[in-house]
């Protein structure tokens, strides 16, 4: 500007003097708000930073191999931006074989993650000491119990005392010929992939959702199946079999399954991941969590590295976080 002023001897005008203190105005706001959108990033990566520790400690990876294990996992959250949410699911070593847990805990947000944790910090700590299904179902009732029954932030005080968390617990003993032991509260039963065909496993009487036991007397009842070296069990929450595409249709997970029973359950979750994004238009309505395994054709002896392993493998994809090993 000052060289056409020079050039056109417009220097001493009022209009070259207005367009100079435009221009100034102009890059003074284009300043500072690049200032404020650099600050807003480095901010929303260090919140970003957190959640993923907070990830790490609640819901801990799930590695390739639990004793003689195959494992792969998915966890994709409804809520935008956000990494976790309220299902769960996590593995322990036992000297006996592996005992897996997957639930979904009401609601969304901060309070949903929050009975997620109680249950998986109660899961790791009694997966290994109590003998029984039963007892280990008794357990994390009166644990869950006892947390909802703590006094509430004014916040959640509409909620109070209507919370609950739906399980499914698994026992695999690391020995082929003996079954595989199962007691649900509440939950959708997992699906066995077989011969080319999917089967749900059967629950003759499942239990209540945890943390509402004081309202009846629970009786937890043990289901057994067998789990082959060729099987691969599938389990899952709900916000998998109720995701709706744009025409409000159910996400068909056993029929969709049944195309992928030969899979290895890698290869299975990632074409569950694709296919279920695909349903739904890239939006989940409510979280969902998967995890597949199955026996290792070579199964190896448990390390004492197996022992305690807990968690969900995932990334990062559209503000949500997913993996599969």
């Amino acid at each position: 500007m000052l060289v056409i002023g020079l050039e056109s001897g417009l220097l001493n005008t009022m209009n070259f003097g207005s367009q100079v203190i435009a221009l100034l105005v102009v890059s003074v706001m284009v300043t500072v708000f690049r200032y404020l959108r650099e600050r807003h990033a480095r901010e929303l990566a260090q919140v970003r930073t957190a959640a993923e520790a907070m990830q790490q400690v609640v819901i801990r990876p799930l590695p390739r191999r639990i004793g003689p294990l195959r494992v792969a996992s998915m966890y994709l959250a409804a809520q935008e931006q956000a990494l976790i949410g309220g299902d769960l699911y996590a593995a322990v070593r036992t000297p006996t074989g592996t005992r897996l847990i997957i639930g979904d805990a009401r609601g969304k947000g901060l309070t949903a993650v929050s009975d997620a944790a109680l249950l998986l910090g109660a899961f790791r700590e009694a997966a290994h000491r109590e003998a029984t299904l039963p007892d280990l179902m008794a357990y994390l009732e009166h644990s869950v119990c006892w947390n909802l029954a703590e006094p509430a932030e004014p916040a959640e005080a509409d909620t109070d005392g209507e919370g609950f968390i739906t399980a499914a617990v698994i026992d695999i003993p690391d020995r082929v010929s003996r079954p595989a032991q199962m007691v649900t509260c509440g939950h959708p039963p997992p699906l066995l992939l077989q011969d080319r065909q999917v089967v749900v496993v059967p629950v003759t009487r499942p239990a209540p959702p945890l943390g509402l036991g004081p309202l009846s007397r629970t009786e937890y009842r043990v289901d057994t199946f067998p789990l082959e070296s060729s099987d691969v069990l599938l389990l899952h929450t709900d916000g998998l079999i109720e995701a709706r595409d744009a025409r409000g249709a159910f996400y068909p997970l056993a029929e969709r399954a049944a195309a992928w029973t030969g899979e290895s359950p890698p290869a299975l979750i990632r074409h569950l991941r694709t296919d279920l994004l695909t349903h739904v238009s890239g939006h989940l309505a409510d979280d969902a969590a998967v995890v597949a395994l199955q026996r290792a054709h070579t199964a190896s002896f448990p390390t004492e590295q197996d022992r305690h392993v807990t968690g969900a493998d995932q990334g990062r994809e559209n503000g949500r976080w997913s993996g599969g090993n």
